[in-house]
């Protein structure tokens, strides 16, 4: 029973000229819970009706007669809604308690595929907090929109191509050596690539050596392709650490170098089509139709760039997965190039170009500063990953020293904090990032949700608690807070995975864990008396709703902490 569809379809019985989906825009949520839990506001029916929007108000109260409320009331131009608490209580916990986690699924994707491209580091780089965002949102959305009937296609598209090679295959063959690489691989092409830059500045000719090394690449050399290959599989086994902690895992590793034997194609295409244009020796497509610069599609020297590359990797997607929409979790600045990307799509005649979504996201900064890798000025992510699980632990110890399997849980609850945080924000909006306030169990932190889920099933556990959907309802005011919350999942869990936007998840969480922990504070839940069994339904609907909020964003919800 969806509460603002109720209201809305009350009014219209009374206002049949009015559309339900006119009504449901019009409806409000008034300011304080004393004027009622939904608003009408009669100002745009004045003008039809020509009344005052109060008389209107006055009229509409006397017209609607519903068991749904316990009071309709006509407060100045506004008719105010008091749902009836116990009917919808019954209702909201009935529900959760037959469909359990299942509660809020829906079929609005009917089964068809999303590719979801993200993470994507760069082969021989460390995965730094700025690749964070990528991995975590992008499999937020995927659990979102599994939830909602899409079937979501993982695709970790690895930066393992481009000049960058060219490179690390000087500095590793004039400063490197095969067992420091062995030995620590990442860390060791790192460093070699940092130093490369720096002794680049003052020898310039190190960049003609890299280009040099990247075009025998380009050209199949043995000795190149051999240590491109050790590179990202050694690459690959420390990302494959990263992504054990925070337990995402991918459909696909197919990365920018799975396409180099895809992108004639994209050019042939291009050609046929005679959207290519010369323009100072390179190869273009005019977008100034879309108010773009235009794609540059082959320079000069005959080098492909990354927008071919994403053509190849788009055709492809579509014609392998016959994906419904196609998602690129890829941070804000390359808005242009997705738009760019998008409409060479759409000239080349390809209508699912509609289908593409870029999902930017703002930065994580550190002391309000970019992070870089090229000057070596980055923070790791597995480094911050295990300062989260130490510290969880420390907390854990002091709070509750005799807890059984205390690693795991300092691991769910150091990693769940970290990926939390990230979520919690809008994802376009940029966040500083200060580890000691992530890992707090106070305050709008991932460990306050865990730590309220594990607080409800300790009073379950207490209580004995069984199932049932007898003598549910409820009709006091602070349980009323906890069941509009719980009542309201569909519509939250819809709204995410329409905008794309794991935050309304993570707010979600937090609202309901502050409504409960406020009933907690104030009510006598084990009392012994006929609504007992209620109040422990609403406490197991709480645990259940906040354990599947986390599972979407990725987080585990221990139920000892």
């Amino acid at each position: 029973m969806d509460e603002k569809n109720t209201v809305a379809k009350a009014i219209q019985k009374a206002l049949p000229a009015l559309s339900l989906d006119n009504i449901l825009q019009l409806l409000e949520v008034p300011k304080t819970p004393e004027h009622g839990d939904w608003a009408f506001p009669a100002f745009s029916l004045a003008k039809i009706q020509r009344k005052a929007p109060q008389t209107i108000a006055t009229e509409l109260a006397e017209k609607i007669q519903d068991d749904h409320f316990e009071k309709v009331v006509p407060v100045g131009p506004y008719l105010n809604f008091f749902l009836a608490k116990g009917l919808f209580s019954q209702n909201v916990l009935e529900k959760i308690v037959t469909e359990k986690q299942a509660f809020g699924d829906q079929n609005i994707g009917l089964g068809e595929t999303i590719t979801i491209d993200m993470s994507s580091p760069n082969i021989a780089k460390p995965i730094s907090m700025g690749h964070l965002r990528s991995t975590v949102i992008g499999n937020a959305l995927a659990n979102i929109l599994g939830k909602v009937g899409f079937k979501p296609y993982k695709i970790n598209h690895l930066g393992d191509w481009g000049t960058q090679f060219g490179k690390l295959i000087v500095a590793y063959k004039k400063w490197g050596s095969e067992e420091a690489v062995k030995k620590a691989p990442i860390n060791e092409l790192l460093r070699l690539y940092v130093d490369f830059h720096e002794k680049a500045e003052i020898d310039p000719s190190l960049n003609d050596e890299a280009r040099a090394w990247f075009k025998k690449l380009e050209e199949d050399n043995e000795e190149a392709l051999s240590l491109w290959r050790w590179f990202r599989e050694e690459s690959l086994k420390e990302f494959q650490k990263i992504y054990a902690l925070l337990e995402v895992e991918f459909d696909s590793y197919n990365g920018e170098a799975f396409y180099n034997d895809k992108m004639a194609d994209v050019v042939t295409l291009l050609e046929e089509k005679h959207l290519l244009k010369l323009d100072q020796g390179a190869q273009i497509v005019d977008l100034s139709d879309y108010d773009l610069n235009p794609a540059l599609i082959k320079k000069s020297d005959g080098a492909t760039l990354y927008i071919t590359r994403d053509l190849a990797a788009a055709i492809y997607r579509k014609n392998t997965y016959n994906f419904a929409k196609s998602l690129y979790v890829v941070g804000n600045e390359q808005t242009i190039h997705f738009r760019q990307l998008k409409a060479v799509l759409k000239e080349l005649g390809f209508s699912w170009s509609e289908d593409i979504h870029h999902v930017p996201f703002g930065m994580i900064t550190q002391g309000g500063k970019k992070l870089s890798t090229r000057k070596g000025k980055i923070i790791l992510l597995e480094e911050v990953l295990n300062e989260a699980i130490v510290s969880a632990k420390e907390q854990i110890q002091e709070k509750n020293p005799n807890l059984a399997n205390k690693d795991q849980v300092a691991r769910e609850v150091g990693v769940g904090a970290v990926v939390f945080h990230d979520l919690k924000n809008d994802r376009l909006n940029n966040f500083d990032f200060d580890l000691e306030e992530v890992v707090r169990f106070e305050g709008e932190t991932g460990p306050y949700v865990q730590y309220t889920h594990a607080r409800c099933c300790s009073i379950l556990r207490k209580a004995d608690f069984k199932e049932t959907t007898e003598n549910l309802s409820l009709n006091d005011s602070l349980s009323w807070e906890v069941i509009k919350l719980l009542q309201s999942y569909p519509q939250v869990v819809s709204r995410a995975a329409d905008k794309f936007e794991p935050s309304v998840i993570a707010k979600h969480a937090l609202q309901l864990a502050q409504a409960f922990n406020k009933y907690y504070a104030n009510v006598k839940i084990l009392q012994d008396d006929q609504e007992k069994q209620a109040r422990l339904t609403l406490v197991y609907a709480v645990a259940t709703l906040l354990k599947e909020d986390l599972r979407l964003l990725g987080v585990h919800a221990p139920e000892e902490m």
